[in-house]
């Protein structure tokens, strides 16, 4: 059974920075293309970074330049860095395998919320 737990939102002013976590059970990050994805309030869940296998990133254009996604393969954990952070970052965030590109695989996790202040 694949489980995906989400750590590290909160509370940050416009510009900060938080560090997204995402801890898997059941699937190994490292030959999986992992996806973080973000869920704003009347929104639809969109994908918002992937990492390859072989370690390709991709990202969505609103978030190039500020978001990085990696990985732990010892750890099985996949990260968000999240820098120079705005409003519009508001959503809770969720990780899963990505497929078919720009859905989650699995079963949604509780995800992480992360409120951005003006």
């Amino acid at each position: 059974q694949v489980q995906l737990v989400e750590a590290g939102g909160g509370l940050v002013q416009a510009g900060g920075s938080l560090r997204l976590s995402c801890a898997a059970s059941g699937i190994m990050v490292s030959i999986n293309t992992m996806g973080w994805y973000r869920q704003a309030p009347g929104k639809q869940r969109e994908l918002v970074a992937r990492i390859t296998s072989g370690g390709s990133t991709t990202y969505e254009d609103s978030v190039k330049g500020r978001f990085t996604i990696s990985r732990d393969n010892a750890k099985n954990t996949v990260y968000l860095q999240m820098n120079s952070l705005k409003p519009e970052d508001t959503a809770m965030y969720y990780c899963n395998k990505d497929f078919p590109w720009g859905y989650g695989m699995y079963s949604w996790g509780k995800g992480t919320l992360v409120t951005v202040s003006s």
